[in-house]
């Protein structure tokens, strides 16, 4: 009977697979074409009209396939400043979590490989300041163009960790980049910790998405005022232990 009940789940589970990434890539099409189109305005402009699309585009999508997002700020701070934004990585939904609940005109740092997946790759292309970790020179590429962006008054969002966090632990070992970038441009760092994703779709598997909740949490700013290069290592573990704190802190209520 167990077996029965478990292959009936395992049914209506890839039976709402198909519809949900079904809707997904329909609604990739309308996001293709407004791209498109907002690729020919003059930058920031351009992109900050594509991540307004984005978001448009996430949170219907999680409308859609019965999945909410709860966003919580434990602070009262400026929502429209210039952040680094920092983030805990496990799931592919993490990137739709975060244009969803990033309002202030943001850049997201992603992997050079998500650019190859059809249509999405396009779009992807367009919004993300790509970075390919082979190449020492493509890292000091994108280093350089997140340093530009910040010039421009916009926020960019980090994932320290680089990739899936497959620790079983709250974090993985963060790269040093987004602390060196925060101090060499004196912007201050907001963690955002992002809950439950991993439920919604495991990265062992693009078919394990289910519905249910999703939660994105914006923490206080770190202010890097005084910071200096010698302080990278000093920056980046105060940023992991809040962050590791407050996600066991979340994840234990």
């Amino acid at each position: 009977m167990k077996k029965k009940n478990n292959a009936l789940v395992n049914f209506f589970l890839l039976i709402y697979n198909i519809y949900a990434f079904s809707v997904f890539f329909l609604l990739m099409l309308f996001v293709a074409f407004f791209v498109f189109v907002f690729a020919f305005f003059p930058e920031p402009q351009s992109g900050n009209l594509i991540y307004r699309v984005l978001r448009v585009w996430a949170l219907t999508w999680f409308t859609l396939i019965g999945i909410k997002l709860r966003v919580k700020d434990e602070t009262n701070e400026d929502a429209n400043a210039s952040y680094i934004f920092v983030s805990n990585h496990q799931s592919y939904m993490d990137i739709p979590v975060s244009v969803a609940a990033i309002r202030t005109p943001f850049r997201i740092l992603g992997k050079i490989e998500m650019s190859k997946i059809p249509l999405f790759g396009f779009i992807y292309k367009k919004a993300v300041i790509l970075v390919d970790r082979s190449s020492a020179l493509r890292r000091s590429e994108s280093y350089i163009n997140l340093r530009n962006t910040i010039k421009k008054g916009l926020s960019v969002l980090i994932y320290p960790e680089g990739t899936f966090n497959e620790t079983g632990k709250p974090l993985k070992e963060f790269y040093i980049g987004a602390f060196k970038l925060a101090i060499e441009t004196q912007t201050p760092i907001k963690p955002i910790i992002i809950l439950n994703t991993l439920d919604r779709l495991h990265y062992s598997s693009v078919f394990s998405l289910n519905p249910g909740k999703m939660n994105a949490i914006y923490l206080p700013s770190i202010s890097v005022t005084g910071y200096t290069k010698n302080d990278l290592d000093k920056l980046r573990d105060k940023v992991y232990d809040i962050m590791s704190q407050s996600i066991s802190r979340y994840n234990q209520k």
